[in-house]
């Protein structure tokens, strides 16, 4: 039986709602999914792939071989109907449903492959996304998905080793400077 890894709230505190998104009034418009984009332009530059707030629901966990159990990626909670944004630049080489469920994957410059489910998608094969395009709309329907009404299933490769997402984003460090005194 898998463990899902809860996101981590303080003793008391009731988790994050997560309803039918709703943009907020100071969203920036997504950028347009321009089939003639430089899919290269922020190629290292990865992003979320779902609006804030970004619980993780089952972390990755790396398979011990090839075949063996794992979780392949990361499951992030949203509300149905969510934008599902590519992590970053690249082309979609595969948008349609595999056993029933709606699935993008988008290859990146830099020999990565991203792949999100379940989506409802707004793109096609061939066409070239800038980071953050919208790639469709996050469904119900992912299994293991409990304590939201729905959840992303987020993958991203290199050949056939599979990679933690969550380690593609940047992260603002801590940085310490010396102290001086004034004496």
């Amino acid at each position: 039986m898998a463990t899902i890894t809860r996101p981590w709230t303080p003793a008391g505190t009731p988790p994050p709602a997560l309803s039918a998104y709703q943009p907020p009034s100071h969203a920036p418009p997504v950028p347009p999914t321009d089939p003639h984009a430089d899919a290269g332009a922020s190629a290292s530059r990865f992003v979320w792939p779902l609006p804030p707030p970004h619980p993780v629901l089952r972390p990755f966990q790396a398979p011990s071989s090839p075949y063996g159990p794992g979780h392949r990626g990361v499951d992030l909670g949203g509300p149905i109907g969510a934008p599902v944004m590519a992590a970053a630049a690249g082309v979609v080489v595969f948008a349609g449903e595999v056993a029933g469920r709606g699935v993008v994957s988008v290859d990146h410059v830099n020999g990565l492959r991203t792949t999100y489910q379940p989506v409802d998608t707004v793109v096609t094969r061939g066409q070239r996304l800038p980071a953050g395009a919208l790639l469709g709309h996050l469904l119900p329907g992912h299994l293991g998905c409990s304590g939201a009404p729905a959840c992303l299933h987020w993958g991203v490769r290199r050949g056939a080793e599979y990679l933690d997402p969550l380690a593609l984003l940047s992260r603002a460090g801590v940085r310490l400077l010396p102290w001086k005194e004034d004496h």
